[in-house]
Parts: structure tokens; sequence; C-alpha cells
């Protein structure tokens, strides 16, 4: 919108520097254009009309025409409500006020009919309403009713409500606004596509998506508003992807050589699956273009992301350069040292690990190889992006877990050479196919989608409550064949609101169940010094222990394939792809692995989906789709610090069908327009200019 739009809110007719504080803590409306985008949630038909009689308390709202029979202010001075009785030809209903009396008594005079709205209650038997909405009957008032169909209902809070800012208040102020602004509101599609899609104009669809006439309105501008959304993104992200194409040259890796080839040939421990190697040709074509690549691994837990990725790096030391490789937490880069390390064995190819625990003595001689470039794989966290941090020539930069970094952090690694490196973003998670093309729309991708040679499918349990011993003999089974088994608790300590096994009281339990000197448990957790959390989860993974008792910290980072068997403790609290997350932990060797899922028999419907889920299916392209529909974007992991999603009307789990739609369209004006630079796209030209808010997108992997 334009510069009118990002006027603050203060100046709203109604607002003031008092209201609008509390709009900007409690909502995030800063501005005019975030008030026009906080639509309502729901919508409630004011067409219809009820009889007392009819009234029950299941009813989210009811509105009444009914005439004053009595009214009368009750209790002390601290205590004191205003008590009215109202009546129509089917029975009696009171209402009741405890704030705003002065302005209901004097509003209210027996023996007058008035139209009443709010939500339906019942005392002693009787129906009643709390502070309903109130005016007084008459044809006009009658009418008025008619013609706003479908009333807006907008999410507040307790605070706002005691700045009169509930749904009726923030009604009220985007009336005013729209009232004052809706014709300042500038069209940003061109005129080909409102004809094309028959889209609304984006005035009208502001004004209809806040006070809709009927809902065939409504649809109109919520579709309208959803395609501008998808549009939006869509386009930066395409311009983001030309830009850097035809901007930025790549480093060319022109050769396969030794240490490639020789891995391949006498290092690698077992045959590669049809999908990496589908997925090297991909990068071994895009490393020989002369353009950058940035390309989205996507795979499965233990589906061979790292040995891609590893054989990415070794392409890059064949040609001269350098590469690193970044992951969120210590405890992943020190996983992917180690796994390196033992692929490539000691003195194949020069590799250290930087994290933010190396001390000073250790960094200097990796600040020495790095710069003369005898260092050839550097793996790290954060501390990769220090500016300290210089290589020789770097050519490769692999990201793991992308979305746990911010978009500075990410550009960072691009000045660590002057042409920027090619970069493949790895994630574990996997990402439904709207959500990739949303978040991760200017990348290529690729899909590991096969496990390999070998691998069989974890077999997934849901127990309730009273099968626990039946679980404990399950754990002691395995147990006695030499497996190892994780047992994952939500919470470190009983928390009073939330009913939950905790950890303290499992490593009780599992001590009394499994006692010394026939089982040895570790424990790992949060709040664990990070050498004593080292120190367990090595005792589990040289199989000196028998139990890993642990919160979520072995989400990731912990390769055991002697672990057969994950259990989860009250898995209904853990999101689908958290659950297949750590269900992930097992079934990395070659015997068939367990996970069970321990509940209450009480599920909340959420709760039922996801263990069925897990029990019915492997495919995490299958549960991340389920898991976009139950939580919506804005909760997968990641989605929000992005800055990328700013989704208030389009829902990707829904509106799959639109954003291809989308997609299609904004690839077809970038191959007949790559400048936009046609006059009837004038529009769209501006609206990149103004979007970017600041950022470089065109430094943005």
């Amino acid at each position: 919108m334009d510069q009118l739009f990002k006027t603050s809110v203060d100046y709203v007719r109604g607002v003031g520097t008092t209201r609008a504080e509390v709009l900007k803590k409690e909502l995030g409306i800063f501005t005019f254009e975030d008030l026009l985008r906080h639509f309502p949630f729901k919508y409630i038909d004011r067409t219809k009309f009820y009889k007392i009689r009819d009234i029950h308390d299941d009813l989210p709202h009811v509105q009444v025409i009914a005439r004053l029979t009595h009214k009368e202010l009750v209790g002390d001075k601290r205590t004191k409500r205003l008590v009215a009785r109202v009546q129509d030809d089917t029975g009696v209903m009171e209402l009741a006020w405890f704030q705003g009396i002065k302005w209901a008594e004097k509003l209210l005079v027996v023996g007058k009919a008035y139209i009443i709205f709010g939500k339906p209650g019942s005392f002693n038997g009787k129906a009643q309403m709390a502070h309903p909405e109130i005016e007084p009957y008459s044809p006009e008032a009658l009418k008025r009713k008619g013609n706003l169909t479908l009333q807006p209902v907008y999410s507040s809070t307790e605070k706002l409500k005691a700045f009169s800012l509930d749904s009726k208040g923030i009604q009220k102020l985007t009336a005013t606004l729209l009232e004052q602004h809706a014709r300042d509101i500038p069209e940003n599609l061109p005129q080909y596509l409102l004809q094309k899609f028959r889209l609304m104009g984006r005035s009208e669809a502001y004004r209809s998506a806040h006070f809709p006439e009927d809902a065939t309105a409504l649809h109109e501008a919520q579709h309208r508003l959803k395609f501008e959304e998808l549009f939006n993104i869509q386009l930066k992200l395409l311009k983001n992807k030309l830009t850097r194409t035809q901007k930025y040259r790549g480093n060319v890796f022109e050769k396969v050589g030794e240490y490639f080839t020789g891995f391949y040939e006498h290092k690698l421990p077992f045959a590669l699956t049809n999908a990496q190697k589908k997925v090297l040709k991909e990068i071994r074509l895009d490393t020989q273009r002369g353009v950058q690549m940035n390309r989205l691994l996507q795979g499965d837990v233990g589906s061979g992301k790292t040995v891609v990725a590893l054989m990415t790096v070794l392409m890059a030391i064949d040609n001269g350069f350098q590469a690193c490789l970044m992951a969120p937490t210590e405890i992943l880069a020190t996983q992917h040292y180690h796994s390196i390390k033992s692929l490539v064995g000691d003195d194949f190819i020069e590799v250290a690990l930087l994290t933010g625990s190396t001390k000073q003595k250790a960094r200097k001689p990796i600040h020495e190889k790095l710069e003369d470039g005898s260092l050839q794989l550097l793996i790290g966290t954060h501390a990769l992006l220090e500016d300290k941090v210089q290589f020789k020539n770097l050519g490769l930069a692999v990201i793991d877990e992308q979305h746990r970094f911010g978009v500075e952090q990410r550009s960072k690694l691009w000045r660590k050479n002057a042409l920027p490196p090619h970069v493949l973003v790895m994630t574990a998670t996997p990402i439904p196919r709207t959500l990739a093309m949303t978040l991760y729309g200017d990348l290529d991708v690729s899909v590991i989608n096969e496990l390999p040679a070998g691998r069989k499918p974890i077999e997934t349990i849901h127990f309730y409550e009273n099968q626990r011993l039946r679980m404990f003999g399950f754990m002691k089974q395995e147990i006695a064949k030499g497996r190892q088994v994780y047992v994952v608790y939500p919470l470190i300590k009983e928390s009073e609101k939330l009913d939950l096994k905790n950890l303290e009281d499992g490593i009780e339990t599992m001590s009394r169940e499994f006692p010394l000197p026939d089982y040895r448990i570790s424990v790992v957790h949060g709040k664990l010094a990070a050498a004593d959390k080292e120190a367990e989860m090595q005792r589990f993974v040289k199989g000196e222990t028998h139990i890993m008792v642990a919160t979520t910290v072995i989400e990731v980072g912990v390769n055991v394939p002697n672990a057969s068997v994950m259990i989860i403790e009250n898995a209904e609290r853990f999101g689908l792809s958290q659950l297949h997350q750590l269900r992930g932990r097992v079934g990395r060797g070659a015997e068939q692995s367990y996970c069970i899922l321990m509940s209450n028999h009480k599920l909340s419907r959420e709760g039922r989906i996801r263990l069925d889920t897990m029990v019915s299916t492997n495919d995490g392209f299958k549960i991340s789709e389920i898991d976009l529909e139950l939580r919506g974007p804005g909760d997968i992991e990641g989605t929000q610090q992005s800055g990328v999603l700013d989704l208030k009307m389009a829902n990707l789990a829904t509106d799959q069908e639109l954003l291809m739609t989308v997609r299609h369209q904004v690839e077809e004006i970038f191959e007949k327009d790559p400048q936009l630079s046609h006059p009837e796209n004038q529009v769209l030209h501006q609206m990149l200019q103004t979007k970017s808010g600041g950022l470089t997108w065109d430094k943005i992997s």
C-alpha cells in the first residue's frame, strides 16, 4: 500500500495515543494498513431472529425482539449490577450488566421494545444474557439489521476490552478508516489479471472482507485477497531467482576427480539409492552452468542426505575449492563432523569442526589453514559466520535445517567469497509442496524419497496408560536381544498446569523397573551442562547404557544404529513433525525398530488424528501435509521467523490449487517480461521496489 497506509494507527479517528499503544502491544497493529489487515475471524448472520423459548446455552449468538418489563439495580457499591427482564410472546429472559451500568440504565425504558443481541446463557433454568448489544426497536433499525447480513467478529484481548476495543470497538475503528480512505487503497494488480481471473478490485475487496453485503461478496473479496497475498510472495521469490541467475555468476565445477571417484569406489560403505544418484546428477548439472546453485534437498530422517552433501563437497574439492557445512546446534554440527570423519577416514581430506565452544587455542590453526587453503571442509554452527572466519576460496556452502537460521545469517555466507558459493540447503523436516513453494520458491528442489537398502520401516504402536506393563516387558525383551531404548518426556519438572509424566518421575520409575546392575540408564535434558550432556550421550552411543531417558534434545543429532526402540511419553502433547523426527532416531541399523506412543485415554480430536497418522504411515511428506492441515503454516517450525509468510487470508493447506495457479501466472509474466518493464506491469515493478523493506532479497538464499 502507498505511504498513506503506513500512517500510525494513532491517527485513525477514535484511537489516540493510549488506545494506539494497546493495539500495538496486543495485536501488533501499528499502521492504517495493519488495521485493515486485521480481518474478522468469523461473521454472524444478523438476519435471523429467535424466540425466547428457542434459546439454549449451545447457541453462539442470538438476536431477539422483546419488550422490557422490569429493571433494577442490585447489590452494594462493590457488587452493583443492573438486572432487567424482557419478554416476547413465548417467554421471559433476564439481562445483566456489571459494567457500563449508567449507559444501559439510561437506554432502558420499561414498556419499550428492543432488538437484543448476545451470547445466551442460563441461570436457575431461565434464559439469561450478560452485556448484550441492545438498541430500541423501530422499522428503520430492523431494516438496517437486515442490510448488515454478516456482522464481522474480530479477535480481541481482555486488555483491549478494558479500552472498549472488543470486537465491536475494532469494527467501529475499521469502519471509520474505510469510510475515510477506502477510495485511496491503490490497486496493485494489473488490469489484465483482474479481467483474466475475474478478480474484485482491491478497494472493494477490503471493504467487503470487513463488511460484506452477502456471502457471495465475502467469498469474492476473500478470493481476491488470497490471490494477492500468494501472488506477492511468488513475484518476490521468482524475481529473486531470476535476478540471481542473471546477476551472479557461479563457480564452475568442471571435473569429477580423484576425491569424488576415490570415495565412491573405495570408501562408500553402501550402494547409493536411485534417489541419491538422481540428486547428485541434478547438483552436477547445477555446478557446471556457471550460475550459482541454490538447491533445497529434502529427505526423510535416515534417507542419506549427509552422503549426498559429502559427495557434493568432494566435487568442490576436486575443482580446487573449499566447502563448509553449517548446522543449527553444536550437537548436530558435532554429529556431522563425526559421521563425515568416519566415512572419509583420517587422511583423505582435511576436515575441522568450529563451534561456539571451540577453545581459542584450537581456533588459531583453523583460521590459518582456512586462509592458506589447506583446510578443505569446515563444519560448524553460527560460529562460521564470524568475520574472523575467512576462506581462501569458498566454493560450496551446505546449510542443514535452514529454517533455523535467519535471513541475515544466511546471506553472510555469501560474502565469504568474491563469487558467491554454491548453496545446498538440507532439511529432514519434510515440507509440504505448497509450503516449500512459498518458503523456498526461489530454490530448486530435490527430494530423496527412498530409504537405503536393508532399512526396514519402523513399526509404530500406540499404547494407553493401562498398557504400561506391556511396554516394560517389550523393553526388556529388546534389551535382552542386545538392543538399546530411548524414552522421551515432554517436560523436565512437573507442571502444575499440565498433568504430564515428567522426566524426574520417569527416571525414578525406570530405575525401579530396570535396576542396577542388570540395567544402566543415561539421562539427558536441556538443563544439563554441555559437557555432562555430551558425556551421557557418549555412554549411550558406546553401548555402555541400555536406556536413554531424555527430553526432546535428542530430536536431532544422535545416531545410534543399535537403538531399536523409541518410547514417547504423553505423545499427544507433541506436534506431528516432532513425533516423526523423534521416531527417526531409531531404525538406523538393519534390525527391525519400533516406536511406542504412550498416551492417556482422554485424547482431543487433533491428538487422536496425530497418533493415528503416526501409526498408519512412515511417509514424512504425507505426515507434513496432515500437520499443515492441523496446525496451519504459522505454527510449522521456522515459518514465522522466515519473514516470508505473512498470510492473513490465504491458507496453504486449503488454497493449494490457487497457489499453483498463481505460481504459473507469475512464471508466465517473467517469461514475457523479465524486467517488468512493459507498461501494463508497471504496478508490479513498483510493488517489488516497495516490498523489499530494506532487505536485499537478491542476497538471500
